[in-house]
């Protein structure tokens, strides 16, 4: 049987995301699906907040082209202890976009891990999470 500690051990990044999805549930849980993502946005970092987590919220990303540089080219919508980018939708569905949308803020922002969050989708743990992992072979260069 496998557990969370083995889960933990094998998975990178385990028990932070899953920390993360624990509070996205829990503002779910008591606001309701199709809250705005702004609401959404302040609730779910309260909520990492209180439990002992580093969060940034709005974190610009810039892009280099060449030699242009894209200040501001992106926003992460949260940023939890320097490691994972959490965006957050309120949509019928999700879609390649949004997880193209993902993959880009990974790459630019040379993050690890990142989490896609449908606040709109109920069971948010069942249907309304996305899992991102950026390993040294995919990872790109923003230069």
């Amino acid at each position: 049987m496998i557990t969370n500690r083995v889960l933990a051990e094998t998975i990178p990044y385990a028990e932070l995301t899953w920390s993360v999805i624990r509070a996205g549930i829990e503002v779910q849980k008591r606001l309701g699906p199709w809250l705005l993502e702004s609401a959404s946005e302040a609730c779910l970092a309260y909520e990492l907040e209180q439990s002992g987590h580093t969060v940034e919220r709005q974190v610009s990303v810039a892009i280099r082209y060449r030699d242009l540089v894209v200040p501001n080219a992106f926003r992460l919508d949260l940023l939890i202890d320097g490691i994972l980018v959490v965006e957050l939708k309120v949509a019928e569905s999700i879609t390649r976009e949004h997880e193209a949308q993902v993959l880009s803020y990974l790459r630019f922002s040379e993050r690890p891990v990142g989490l896609l969050m449908n606040f709109a989708l109920q069971p948010l743990a069942k249907r309304g999470i996305r899992r991102f992992l950026m390993t040294p072979s995919s990872s790109a260069s923003s230069a």
